[in-house]
Parts: structure tokens; sequence; C-alpha cells
């Protein structure tokens, strides 16, 4: 199995960017299919994006253009580009790892996941 740790959250204005990092041990990353979600007080946890074993990505439409996901293999972190941070991307950020699946952007189909990492963005 896989243990996942994010870092890299806190506050910034609107506008701004953060970066964060899902670094894993146990298993490399690149044998996952490994995504980010979120979820703000109140709300279901929420499909942000996904990287595949070949390294493609897929994102939700409300990230879509101002998020990207890489992978750095040689350092088994996956990470979290944010760009264009709205008040509304305010959320706790999660990676999680799954072995595949036919709905990769549903929470169901991943095994492992972080402890999340706080987010909150000003206007």
């Amino acid at each position: 199995q896989v243990q996942l740790v994010e870092s890299g959250g806190g506050l910034v204005q609107a506008g701004g960017s953060l970066r964060l990092s899902c670094a894993a041990s146990g298993r490399t990353v690149s044998s996952y299919i490994m995504g980010w979600f979120r979820q703000s007080p109140g709300k279901e946890r929420e499909f942000v994006g996904f990287i595949t074993w070949s390294g493609s990505t897929t994102y939700a439409d409300s990230v879509k253009g101002r998020f990207t996901i890489s992978r750095d293999n040689a350092k088994n972190t996956v990470y979290l580009q944010m760009n264009s941070l709205k008040p509304e991307d305010t959320a706790v950020y999660y990676c999680a790892a799954s072995g595949g699946g036919a709905v990769m952007w549903s929470p169901r189909n991943y095994d492992y996941w972080g402890q999340g990492t706080q987010v909150a963005v000003s206007s």
C-alpha cells in the first residue's frame, strides 16, 4: 500500500497561486492513478483532477485552465499547481491513489488518502 502526505496549503489572495504537494511512500506514485479532491464545510468531497499512469490528466470544469497536475517520479511526489485562485476554491485539498476504475472522478474509486491540506482564498 501507499502512504500519502499533502503539504503546501495556506492563505492566499484571490488571483494568487499555490502549489500543493503530495509525497508518497511505500509504493511509487506511477503505480497508481493519482487524484486530487477538495472539500468545503457542509459539502461533499469534490473532484478536482487526476493524472494517469501515462501522465495524461483530466480536470473538473471548475478548475480547467487554472489548475495543473504533474508528477515527479524521482521524488515520488504529485503536485497540484493552482493559479488564478478564487474564493470558491477555499477548501481542504486531498490527494488520493487508485488502482484504476471506470469512474475516476468519484472518491469511491480511490483506495488511499492523505490527511488533507487547507487552502483559503481571500477576496
